[in-house]
């Protein structure tokens, strides 16, 4: 499982099954055929979802909410910390004034968004460009004007790929609750965007 920068997420937050549902669920029940798989050898070791019209999308933190209830996430070691976490790094935020949370993102001229996780073996060898080309011809296909995503601010090499294919950064970074690299630094949020027209 990727989900932090490329490497594992299971150092803060463990439990599988909801991280899986927070990111990919809605993704694999309502739009399928916007799932892609990159296989080696019968393995997945890459994926890209999208959404054509993100305002039907989930909001990974309402199903993070509902995790944090039902499966008790909120207790059990390996998720308790980053939703506490959160919740004290959203108070003391408004406290200080440094806002609340990212909004979500909500423009009209990149109304498609995708999410894109490739494990080490299959990074630097085209696959990412092949999702990301594919995703992108689909919603030309469709009449999307423009397609966004979110990734960390800090993961440069990230940053690097998208712009090499036809992403540019929109908006200044925006400081996550709760999010917190190896060291302890809190981390931010990128939006990036491409038109397609």
């Amino acid at each position: 499982m990727t989900g932090f920068m490329g490497d594992p997420a299971d150092w803060w937050w463990r439990d599988f099954e909801s991280f899986a549902d927070m990111w990919t669920k809605y993704y694999t029940d309502r739009e399928p055929e916007s799932t892609f798989v990159i296989d080696i050898d019968g393995v997945a070791v890459g994926y890209l979802t999208g959404c054509y019209d993100s305002e039907r999308a989930w909001d990974p933190g309402a199903v993070a909410a509902r995790h944090a209830i039902r499966r008790l996430c909120m207790f059990r070691p390996g998720t308790a910390g980053t939703i506490w976490r959160s919740i004290s790094d959203v108070a003391i935020d408004k406290i200080v004034g440094r806002g609340g949370p990212p909004k979500p993102f909500n423009d009209s001229r990149w109304p498609s968004h995708l999410h894109i996780n490739m494990l080490e073996v299959a990074r630097g060898k085209g696959f990412g460009r092949q999702l990301v080309d594919t995703w992108l011809e689909r919603l030309r296909e469709r009449g999307s004007p423009g397609c966004y995503l979110e990734t960390m601010f800090e993961n440069t090499s990230a940053i690097a790929f998208f712009e090499s294919v036809g992403f540019t950064r929109h908006g200044p970074p925006q400081l996550l609750p709760g999010i917190r690299d190896r060291v302890g630094l809190r981390m931010h949020s990128q939006a990036m965007v491409c038109s397609l027209d």
